[in-house]
């Protein structure tokens, strides 16, 4: 007979994610995700594998359910610096309020954390990296098409400098910081890039 599953795995791995999510790797043992998940150690180790395999199940769900959505949406916008603008405007809100406020980014988090040694782990953070630089890069280059960058701005440095600015939003918006103060740095870096933008 084949072991019928009592449980909806991608229910399951969700509730992970947001566990890993607001705890990091270090802070959470499996016990917290026996826990959080209702379910034995058996039934978790058969359906996902060991605490590492989790995490690495969890942070592939991240991206793929939270950031590359985002990814496309920034990079087939047709509005330039403005949509850049409205980028951060929603990462801020993301981080500063709501549900997830102060949780900062699972895949920042990890990028700061002790799961970073793991090749699995930098392969998944490398791809993210990739992906937001790609976007940032794209949203320029409709920038630049357009007339909004200032002269001699290069949109691929830029693009560079700006997915740093998003890790810097994540990582200081879960130590706390207030949004205002993160939306006054995100517009000066924007007002260096050239015209003020506008969502």
């Amino acid at each position: 007979m084949p072991d019928i599953k009592h449980f909806d795995p991608d229910a399951t791995l969700e509730t992970v994610v947001r566990l890993f999510w607001r705890q990091g790797v270090a802070s959470t043992g499996i016990q917290d995700v026996v826990t959080a998940t209702g379910l034995n150690r058996s039934s978790l180790y058969a359906t996902f594998g060991g605490k590492q395999d989790l995490y690495f199940a969890a942070l592939s769900r991240y991206l793929e359910q939270r950031s590359q959505p985002m990814f496309r949406r920034l990079a087939e916008d047709e509005r330039g610096l403005p949509a850049v603008s409205e980028f951060f405007a929603g990462l801020i809100g993301a981080r500063c309020s709501g549900e997830y406020a102060r949780w900062g980014c699972m895949v920042s988090n990890a990028h700061a954390g002790v799961e970073n040694s793991d090749p699995k782990v930098r392969g998944v953070l490398d791809q993210h990296h990739r992906e937001l630089r790609e976007a940032m890069y794209a949203a320029l280059v409709t920038a630049e098409r357009q007339g909004q960058l200032a002269p001699g701005v290069d949109p691929g440095a830029s693009a560079d400098l700006l997915a740093l600015l998003a890790y810097g939003v994540n990582l200081r918006s879960r130590a706390g910081a207030d949004a205002a103060s993160l939306r006054k740095t995100v517009a000066a870096a924007l007002d260096s890039l050239g015209v003020r933008a506008t969502a």
